[in-house]
């Protein structure tokens, strides 16, 4: 064998070993991705599973117009319709499902500020013990979404940098989307006493 193969040789297989090891790391990256946005989906899951015990102790205990409980009812069933895979995760789907979440929360704003107006209510137990429950998923999705981002910055991250984009690109790693802050947070809401 002459000098020249052999060096040729060398670094064809310096550049297969390098690329196995970067096609790994990307599938590792994509895996942890899937896993957290799997996180994200089990925390908006857990609050929709929630909202019926809290509106079902609502309605029993206050006699009030039935809009407020409709539209909590109506955008449950409008943010569980929204499912995506780990493959879907583009900025555009990921802003739909948020957008879908928003609503749902801006719902269950205003069935908690109405029962507010009910003292009977806020003295349950049942009441004061979903009212936390929910509080404390809303903590736990923000949570599995700053999760998210940061799993999926890091493997975007690892798709973009030279060069993995190579290999990425070769084997269709794609950028995930990030779950962004809404338009509604852009303003401080309005507390009035």
């Amino acid at each position: 064998m002459s000098r020249t193969t052999i060096i040729v040789v060398a670094i064809l297989l310096i550049l297969g070993v390098y690329g196995c090891s970067s096609y790994n790391g990307l599938v590792q990256k994509d895996t942890s991705v899937e896993n957290a946005w799997a996180n994200v989906q089990t925390q908006y899951q857990r609050r929709a599973d929630l909202i019926p015990n809290l509106v079902r102790t609502v309605q029993g205990a206050a006699n009030f117009e039935k809009g407020t409980l409709v539209a909590v009812q109506e955008a449950r069933s409008k943010a569980t319709s929204i499912n995506l895979t780990a493959d879907q995760l583009t900025p555009e789907n990921i802003q739909k499902f948020q957008a879908a979440q928003d609503q749902l929360s801006g719902s269950l704003s205003r069935l908690l500020a109405v029962a507010e107006n009910y003292p009977q209510l806020k003295a349950t137990q049942n009441f004061s013990e979903l009212q936390a429950q929910l509080e404390g998923t809303e903590n736990r999705i923000t949570v599995a979404r700053n999760d998210f981002n940061g799993v999926a910055t890091s493997y975007n991250q690892s798709v973009r940098s030279f060069p993995n984009n190579i290999f990425a690109g070769v084997f269709g790693f794609q950028r995930r989307g990030l779950f962004e802050a809404s338009q509604a947070a852009q303003s401080a809401p309005t507390v009035q006493f």
